[in-house]
């Protein structure tokens, strides 16, 4: 079966070896048809503590690592800090 693989923005990096990645997807509501975004946030794996807060990353699933951890960072997709962390 193959990976999952996502792409999200890094929210959180504060615990050790483990970044919060939020993925947003664009749903169309089942009554009024206006699209709306959702957002699910994903602990993933960071080895060596690379990635920072603001950052797109790819995460792709993996056997668990911990009780919340089931995915891990494959690579940096952007650097730009989004506008709500630039203020």
């Amino acid at each position: 079966m193959p990976k999952r693989v996502l792409t999200g923005t890094v929210v959180s990096d504060k615990t050790d070896k483990t970044v919060v990645v939020r993925v947003e997807r664009k749903v169309k509501h089942a009554l009024y048809g206006k699209i709306i975004r959702r957002s699910k946030k994903y602990h993933a794996h960071d080895e060596g503590n690379v990635y920072k807060e603001g950052e797109t990353v790819r995460i792709e699933e993996t056997a668990p690592i911990s009780k919340l951890k089931t995915w891990k960072v494959v690579e940096r997709v952007d650097t730009r800090k989004s506008p709500e962390q630039a203020a």
